[in-house]
């Protein structure tokens, strides 16, 4: 992915927040962002959530009956499942001043899973047309992002070591039938903390941030 060479290279403020509830994070990625000013830096939040579906703005699957509560959001994308044992990054930037625009982001969030990935032997690749990074056709990560005033939020997930078995109850981002998949599944760790400073560091090369 290519930077605007005009544009400075711009801090990143990264904030562990552990397990969180779904909703109030959500509100807090949109106070933040309608508030934010030019002098803010930008923000990369590492969460993990409690078991909760989430839909996409324009999302066409009905959530599954049970117990496991699903949240109506303002995301792209379409119904996905968040749960403990997999690792969110939520992406609070301002695109304006990095210089890029949404297919930018997407392809560099891509890219830093990607990387990764690699650093612990995993083979990820890319799915023309189909968001996300996958490991021998099953899904191990997704993007879901909205774009307000130029700035976004929303994020990745990255599944790490997680009970898989909500996804089997959808149609994971759409997709009907589509193999979902964890890093601990490929002999990558198992624990969070060992993949979230992987993560942040590929985020901070794959866009030019300093910390």
């Amino acid at each position: 992915m290519q930077r605007r060479p005009d544009r400075p290279v711009r801090p990143l403020a990264v904030r562990t927040l552990g397990e969180v509830p779904y909703g109030p994070t959500w509100e807090a990625m949109q106070t933040f962002t309608a508030e934010r000013t030019p002098a803010h830096a930008d923000e990369l939040w590492l969460v993990e959530h409690p078991s909760v579906y989430t839909r996409g703005r324009n999302a066409r699957e009905k959530p599954p009956a049970g117990p496991i509560p699903t949240v109506d959001t303002d995301r792209g994308g379409d119904l996905t499942y968040h749960g403990p044992g997999q690792l969110i990054a939520y992406t609070l930037f301002d695109l304006n001043a990095l210089g890029m625009g949404v297919r930018q982001l997407v392809d560099g969030l891509e890219e830093a899973v990607l990387v990764t990935l690699a650093s612990f032997g995993i083979q990820g690749e890319r799915r023309p047309g189909a968001p996300g990074v996958y490991v021998k056709g099953a899904k191990i990560a997704s993007l879901g992002l909205r774009i307000r005033g130029g700035r976004s939020y929303h994020g990745l997930s990255l599944n790490v070591a997680m009970d898989l078995e909500p996804f089997a109850r959808i149609a994971p981002c759409g997709y009907q039938g589509l193999r979902v998949t964890q890093i601990a599944d490929h002999g990558g760790p198992r624990r969070i903390d060992s993949v979230a400073p992987v993560l942040v560091e590929a985020v901070s090369a794959t866009f030019h941030f300093h910390r």
